[in-house]
């Protein structure tokens, strides 16, 4: 396939492009739809074969005999992340906002906090809120030019009645990725707080030359309080699947998420499924190599026109395809720079404030899109902001 070939998703359903208009202001007609988290390109070939032949089968029913499903997370975690994981230690959620919704309800009662380390991906506030739940906001503080941590910050942000921690790695929308020191550092503030630890480690496979993902449950003495989420979604660009994998080890914590599965007569989406195995095979593993080439390329391209316009900063992107930029330098109100990109440059992008602490001068851009359309974008851009040139 082609990550060139631009499609035309107006009228489809896409809340990427069919609802850009009642939210940032932005037509579809003209405009550019670089906010919500799913790419302009087919899935690999395999996925589309897959939902093929159960078109051609033609009776859509219920999902029984979920082995090779299984079978293929477990080969992907081993032979793409060197995680060795048991089959029977994953459980199926309508996708990880969902899933981090079970982890609410399954690990806190109404009135604990849950740890978040901001700015994060805007869901898992909204989850928390919803649940009735407190939100305790740990601010990631910006070393050169990337998050990093302050566990002494972390500490005095504490208040004791927290239970539940949500890790994002690699982190949205930061773009960081992770290393074992710090994961051992989150692993060790959760054990002395006695925490149980959601790792969201949906963007896994989105990571770029000279980086390493490691996945979280690799680290030493952390199995106890683990929970790691997962997903072909963004990997294969097939959110629409609703399909995530939860994957826990300790015996007591699986005990506590499947309970509340049953209790809400949760069962997978057999279309998800079938995609997933599809997926996570040799033929999806190289399609996923050539897209990460492209991305990149799409990386730098953006980086570089952002770095030419004066006042605007891109984080280093070490996975994900979502740009994470800075506006401060510029001396505009966040409104005033988001004022620009969505009227002038026609541009509809997520904002920094709604990921917390910390986001408010940013904007998120989603880079997963064939290449004329980011030059697009950058040209719109530098039009935007020309007086600052």
């Amino acid at each position: 396939m082609s990550f060139d070939e631009i499609i035309d998703r107006r009228g489809t359903h896409s809340a990427k492009w069919d609802k850009m208009e009642a939210i940032y202001g932005v037509s579809p007609d003209g405009g550019l739809a670089m906010w919500v988290a799913d790419m302009e390109f087919r899935p690999p070939q395999c996925v589309q074969d897959a939902v093929g032949r159960m078109h051609a089968q033609g009776v859509y029913g219920y999902y029984g005999g979920d082995d090779g499903y299984r079978e293929a997370i477990r080969w992907w975690m081993d032979m793409r992340h060197g995680w060795t994981i048991d089959p029977a230690h994953i459980l199926t959620t309508h996708g990880l906002v969902n899933a981090v919704g079970l982890c609410v309800d399954a690990y806190t009662q109404p009135g604990d906090a849950v740890v978040l380390f901001t700015p994060v991906y805007h869901a898992f506030a909204r989850v928390i809120e919803a649940a009735g739940r407190e939100v305790r906001e740990l601010e990631m503080p910006v070393v050169d030019g990337k998050y990093t941590l302050d566990i002494d910050a972390f500490d005095e942000g504490m208040q004791g009645n927290e239970r539940m921690a949500i890790w994002c790695s690699p982190h949205n929308p930061g773009g960081r990725v992770w290393t074992a020191e710090e994961n051992a550092a989150i692993a060790d503030f959760a054990t002395r707080y006695d925490l149980t630890l959601v790792s969201d480690e949906i963007h896994q496979d989105l990571v770029y030359p000279g980086n390493i993902h490691r996945p979280m449950a690799l680290t030493p003495g952390i199995g106890d309080r683990l929970v790691t989420l997962n997903a072909p979604s963004k990997t294969f660009n097939i959110a629409g699947s609703h399909t995530g994998n939860v994957i826990i080890a300790d015996n007591d914590l699986r005990a506590s998420f499947a309970a509340r599965i049953a209790a809400l007569g949760l069962s997978p989406n057999s279309f998800g499924l079938e995609m997933a195995e599809a997926a996570y095979s040799p033929e999806g593993a190289a399609w996923v190599d050539d897209l990460m080439a492209y991305l990149d390329g799409n990386r730098r391209l953006f980086d570089a026109t952002i770095a030419d316009i004066p006042g605007l900063t891109s984080m280093p992107l070490e996975a994900t395809y979502l740009s994470w930029v800075d506006f401060s330098g510029t001396g505009m109100a966040p409104t005033e720079a988001a004022r620009r990109v969505e009227q002038e440059a026609r541009i509809a992008a997520n904002h920094g404030a709604t990921f917390g602490k910390g986001g408010d001068s940013f904007l998120r851009f989603n880079i997963g899109m064939p290449r004329a359309q980011i030059k697009d974008a950058c040209a719109r851009l530098e039009a935007a902001f020309a007086d600052l040139q």
